[in-house]
């Protein structure tokens, strides 16, 4: 559609999850940049919100998953507003129906091929259909209608400084590289093996490396970071921050690490913003859509070996986008895989 005259309020439909919410942010820089005089209001998912409050230039509308239909019409009531553009970022049966309580003029959507859950009746322009593309580069494209091009890949997360003095008070600047280990995703089907954790973070502890457990205050969390440290014969020197931080230290702290290791989640992506390279453990997942935006030099992929094991097929042949989280499939990744792929970080000179 011709655009006549540049937008002056945007309103961004995007409630989670972290690591997704942080792919946003390149988003978000163009908009500012490209259309300095819009006005920019993102409906987002509370634990989100916390993370990114502070983001100049954007405000925030929380929106509660758990409160219903309810919570939608308060939403609408909150907006009191109707916008010249709506993008909205998320194709869930719920963020579909949310949108429909976003007045705006222009609704623009997912292309039809990343569409579902009736997306196509909630919007009235789509973005370019473009297959192969990583998530981040997907969300990006969302700047296209509006006459505009994203160029630089900027994120700039809000992090306090507070939040930076307290990651630097959890260890000392001693020269000792860091391997961090974040554990958990959020989908329990992509989680490694606890004993395999312990047998990568051995090996770094034999190379010097200092060891730091992080994550968040789950029972699931809290239970694999303590079979982690089971199965570790030098259990007593790693640092274990689990469910210690907030939401705006976890940027801090992943910045400090050297190298991450996670599979595909949330702080795999925020640790990415930061800057921090990331040991990605994918089976379940493609890494090249949805893996560490930046460098995944580092990464196991055992994604088409889980295609062929579990689908029948290479992962070539399957919809781009398919996950395969099916009891098992992570143990695909065998612990050589990830001392691999650590050394090669190792001996990357970075």
């Amino acid at each position: 559609m011709p655009i006549f005259r540049p937008p002056e309020s945007i309103c961004l439909l995007r409630l989670s999850a972290l690591g997704d919410v942080t792919h946003v942010l390149p988003l978000v820089h163009t908009l500012k940049t490209g259309l300095p005089n819009a006005t920019l209001t993102w409906v987002i998912g509370k634990a989100e919100r916390r993370l990114l409050d502070g983001l100049p230039g954007v405000r925030f509308v929380e929106y509660d998953k758990s409160s219903g239909l309810a919570g939608m019409r308060a939403l609408r009531r909150t907006l009191a507003t109707r916008f010249d553009v709506l993008l909205q970022l998320q194709v869930s049966a719920r963020a579909n129906l949310l949108s429909a309580f976003i007045p705006a003029r222009r609704r623009i959507g997912y292309d039809r091929a990343r569409s579902k859950e009736g997306h196509g009746l909630f919007i009235n322009e789509r973005i370019p259909d473009r297959p192969g593309l990583h998530v981040l580069d997907v969300i990006g494209s969302f700047c296209e209608p509006l006459g505009l091009k994203r160029q630089d890949v900027v994120w700039n997360l809000p992090v306090p400084p507070e939040a930076h003095a307290w990651a630097r008070a959890q260890w000392p600047d001693d020269g000792r590289r860091t391997l961090m280990i974040s554990p958990c995703s959020s989908h329990p089907l992509r989680n490694w093996r606890a004993e395999r954790y312990a047998a990568l973070a051995t090996h770094a502890q034999a190379q010097g490396w200092r060891v730091v457990l992080c994550g968040g205050r789950s029972t699931l969390e809290r239970d694999t970071g303590d079979a982690i440290l089971a199965a570790m014969p030098g259990r007593a020197e790693v640092l274990d921050l689990i469910g210690k931080d907030t939401l705006k230290q976890l940027p801090a702290l992943l910045a400090r690490a050297d190298l991450l290791v996670t599979p595909d989640s949330g702080p795999m992506h925020i640790a990415n913003a930061m800057g921090t390279r990331v040991l990605g453990l994918h089976a379940a997942t493609n890494p090249a859509r949805s893996g560490p935006y930046s460098d995944r030099r580092f990464c196991v992929d055992r994604y088409d070996d889980a295609a062929r094991k579990y689908c029948g097929k290479p992962a070539s042949a399957l919809k781009w986008g398919t996950k395969i989280e099916v009891e098992g499939v992570m143990d695909l990744i065998t612990v050589e895989d990830a001392i691999a792929a650590f050394e090669r970080f190792r001996t990357s000179g970075l």
